[in-house]
């Protein structure tokens, strides 16, 4: 199945290694299907899908929020997600049709 609308996202892990501490920066990708959004672990159906939304923090990107039955999941981004969460909300009134 193609998917309908990508929204990049990214992951910060820190680790200590001995006196220091690595920051390591892992790009990733939420997939917007007719059906699912899929990410790098976790797969929703629609359906689980309340809404979305977006806090921007600096000048830079800012928190993307999943809100779903089963939590609130948040995801780091770079770039504006109002076109992914318009793409989704057309979606989901099109599956209530």
């Amino acid at each position: 199945m193609d998917y309908i609308a990508i929204l990049p996202y990214y992951r910060v892990q820190r680790e200590m290694t001995g006196l220091s501490q690595e920051i390591e920066r892992n790009a990733r990708t939420m997939t917007l299907y007719s059906d699912r959004i899929v990410t790098k672990y976790r797969e929703f159906r629609i359906t689980e899908v309340f809404d979305m939304s977006f806090r921007r923090m600096g000048d830079a990107g800012g928190f993307f929020y999943l809100h779903t039955s089963t939590g609130v999941y948040p995801y780091m981004v770079e770039i504006d997600p109002r076109p992914f969460i318009q793409t989704f909300h057309q979606v989901a009134i099109a599956r209530i049709k």
